[in-house]
């Protein structure tokens, strides 16, 4: 029923801004925190930047600076602002979202499809 959806991905040149959204729909929630992870070719998926239901972020040191989180409550999104980009950040972009379905006894994490940043040198 939950359904999370990233948008904004593209390529661009080092240097250059992209802004990710992450959207979740499908019910009325009650809380939610979302979490962005990217996973380039041949790597393991790593944790990137997220924001939990109380609005704290948390950042990793190599996009610490570059990347800022803003949430929208009203929509149930977060966007991810992505600046001086490098090459490095090349990546396919998943958001994690672990919300609560209003009358729901459980938190659940939901995956969405990903999209891809491609920085060019």
């Amino acid at each position: 029923q939950v359904q999370v959806v990233e948008s904004g991905g593209g390529s661009v040149q080092g240097g250059g801004s992209l802004r990710l959204s992450c959207a979740a729909s499908g019910c009325d929630f009650d809380g939610y925190g979302m979490w962005w992870y990217r996973q380039a070719p041949g790597k393991e998926r790593e944790f990137v930047i997220g924001i939990n239901n109380a609005g704290m972020t948390n950042v990793e040191e190599p996009v610490e600076g570059r990347f800022t989180l803003s949430k929208d409550n009203a929509k149930t999104m977060v966007y991810l602002q992505m600046n001086s980009l490098r090459p490095e950040d090349t990546a396919t972009y998943y958001c994690l979202t672990n919300a609560r379905c209003r009358g729901a006894s459980l938190w659940q994490a939901y995956w969405g499809q990903g999209t891809q940043v491609t920085v060019s040198s």
